[in-house]
């Protein structure tokens, strides 16, 4: 196993390395002059930036989140840059040859005769001067479609999330409690770069639509206790009338999942750890998130849905989409999900449906829907691209209406 992980740590290293030695051979070396100052200053960056991704992915296990901010603004922010470069180069590399060919017109000589003094469009090698105006045209696009991209996707996610409205109509639904209305929130991540500002937002969000019920559905944080505490602490002041519930996330069992389930209790967010509650119109019940399996504290149904009437409809939380077919066997009627960010960077939404039935959305299953939330926050980069964040006010609609 060790041997494993140490073959995949090198394939990174090995992928890292060759990105940015591409990226120094085509935004550095290409564009510059041998003991230039941006020659010098490209080749420093090319060994700094990734040392800095390198920082910021591994500073979570290694380092106190007071030094982990300073990795992880620039090294996360790199890394979303990175790809967008690469993808614009890529462009670039399809341009390349067309701007290199480009005919141009040939000088009229005086002593020439006519038909040698036409003007015609002949084609040339490129000159020196032709082939470095091309790779600085096509270096300078690149870094601009780059920062436009990510700058505007940190904007997105600095902002707060944006409203999404959902209707769902539900078979067993009673009359008295269509209409309904639960406020979803996932993926909050508090960590070193999103913090009490951003739950603040999160939580004046939510307040404002005026909900029945408040989800949140996994992924609140990265991080300990003691470490996230005071941003996690405007969560107490969520306001609904049937009150606020949690379910376990992945990330909460890499930061201490029994730690933080207690320390939302206290603040006025009722966990669901694989149990249930009885709502007027509906069960609502939520399960622990698959990663806490490994510690005895995985998800369990049969606890959470096994003894209840399945006449009545069923509402359940579960941090990943994955799980919709253990709700199909249980007769769930609608499962609240997050976990995928809606794939948070193009193209990673492509990545994210190899591995969850649905990525964003409602989707059906057998007698089940799926909703899954893009979530509020963001992992790694705070940077989303065609994934923006959302809060989703989740409305129930009966059919006997």
């Amino acid at each position: 196993m060790i041997v494993l992980v140490l073959l995949g740590l090198l394939a990174v290293l090995a992928v890292l390395a060759l990105a940015h030695w591409y990226l120094w051979r085509r935004l550095v070396r290409d564009v510059s002059a041998p003991g230039g100052w941006w020659r010098r200053t490209g080749t420093v960056l090319a060994v700094v930036l990734p040392l800095l991704s390198l920082g910021a992915l591994l500073g979570g296990r290694k380092f106190p989140l007071s030094v982990e901010r300073w990795f992880a603004w620039p090294g996360f922010l790199w890394l979303a840059v990175l790809l967008y470069l690469l993808l614009a180069l890529a462009v670039g590399e399809a341009v390349r040859p067309l701007l290199l060919r480009l005919p141009r017109r040939k000088a009229a000589a005086p002593a020439a005769p006519a038909a040698e003094s036409g003007d015609r469009p002949v084609a040339a090698v490129p000159s020196p001067e032709r082939r470095l105006f091309v790779a600085r045209t096509v270096a300078i696009g690149a870094a601009g479609a780059a920062a436009a991209v990510v700058g505007n996707g940190a904007y997105g996610v600095l902002r707060g999330p944006r409203l999404k409205q959902v209707t769902v109509p539900l078979a067993k639904l009673p009359r008295q409690a269509h209409g309904y209305r639960i406020a979803v929130v996932s993926d909050i991540h508090l960590g070193p770069i999103l913090g009490r500002a951003h739950t603040r937002r999160i939580v004046d969000t939510i307040n404002r639509t005026q909900p029945d019920l408040i989800a949140i559905v996994g992924d609140l944080v990265d991080g300990t206790v003691p470490e996230l505490g005071a941003a996690a602490e405007p969560l107490a002041e969520l306001r609904a009338r049937d009150g606020a519930f949690f379910v376990t996330g992945n990330h909460e069992y890499f930061s201490g999942a029994a730690p933080w389930v207690e320390f939302v209790r206290e603040l006025g967010v009722h966990p669901l750890q694989n149990a249930r509650v009885e709502l007027s119109g509906f069960d609502l019940a939520g399960v622990n998130d698959l990663a806490g399996t490994g510690e005895g504290d995985g998800p369990d149904f049969a606890k959470a849905l096994g003894d209840r009437d399945r006449a009545r409809t069923s509402v359940l939380l579960s941090h990943q989409p994955v799980t919709v077919h253990d709700a199909v066997r249980h007769g769930v009627d609608l499962q609240l999900s997050g976990h995928t960010h809606g794939g948070q960077l193009w193209p990673g939404n492509y990545l994210a449906e190899l591995a969850n039935p649905t990525v964003a959305g409602l989707e059906r299953y057998g007698d089940t829907q799926l909703y899954v939330t893009r979530g509020a926050g963001a992992w790694g980069p705070p940077v989303r691209v065609g994934a923006p964040s959302d809060i989703t006010v989740v409305t129930l609609a009966s059919l006997q209406a």
